[in-house]
């Protein structure tokens, strides 16, 4: 076992099947990669931390609901592994994938189907698609919190919460999106980086 996969495991834990899921996923995206560029290839020798875990600690912290939103979703992250885990420990979770790319949505249905799991990819740009009225929505190193925050006023339904991994700017969007943007904010300690932060938002409306 790898160390990188060796410190997944020791952070999350996953039934066997989970695991095989996992690793299934793990294995298309590498053969994927070098055709569509799904996640930069300097970070294929920390996938299982630089993209599973930092998709993996977004469920840990994301308030029970049944539908849940990921836009943007690229190589799936934190989309497909939320459904991947959802299967084993959220199991009544819907999960949709937006990914306006249809070279990669075509991936993510090729894992989801290899996966034997369950995900709605809708391949159109995000506000293009209806109104989802998600009880969560995520996204990962997709636009800024203001820009997000549209989105999540468009797919989140009164009483859900978005889910948004930022990086070390993070005080910075937080600041701007507040001239424009009115929510209740709550901010968690990344377990991949010293500098990001997972925002967890709620009652969102325009200022």
């Amino acid at each position: 076992m790898s160390d990188e996969r060796a410190g997944f495991l020791a952070q999350v834990d996953v039934s066997r099947e989970t695991l095989a899921r996992l690793d299934r996923y793990a294995a298309l995206l590498t053969k994927w990669n070098p055709a569509i560029n799904l996640v930069a290839p300097s970070t294929l020798g920390q996938l299982w931390t630089r993209h599973f875990l930092d998709s993996a600690q977004v469920l840990e912290i994301a308030p029970q609901g049944r539908s849940w939103v990921d836009i943007g979703t690229g190589g799936g992250f934190p989309g497909l592994i939320i459904a991947i885990l959802a299967a084993e420990k959220r199991p009544d979770l819907r999960v949709t994938c937006i990914e306006s790319d249809l070279r990669k949505a075509t991936f993510l249905r090729t894992v989801a189907r290899e996966t034997g799991v369950g995900v709605e990819v809708i391949s159109k740009r995000i506000e293009q698609v209806e109104p989802l009225d998600a009880d969560i929505l995520s996204a990962r190193a997709l636009a800024s919190l203001a820009q997000l925050l549209g989105f999540a006023d468009r797919h989140l339904s009164p009483d859900g919460r978005a889910i948004f991994l930022k990086g070390a700017n993070h005080a910075v969007e937080l600041k701007e999106a507040l001239e424009k943007w009115a929510f209740q904010a709550d901010t968690y300690a990344s377990k991949t980086s010293s500098e990001a932060v997972i925002l967890s938002l709620g009652d969102i409306h325009r200022a």
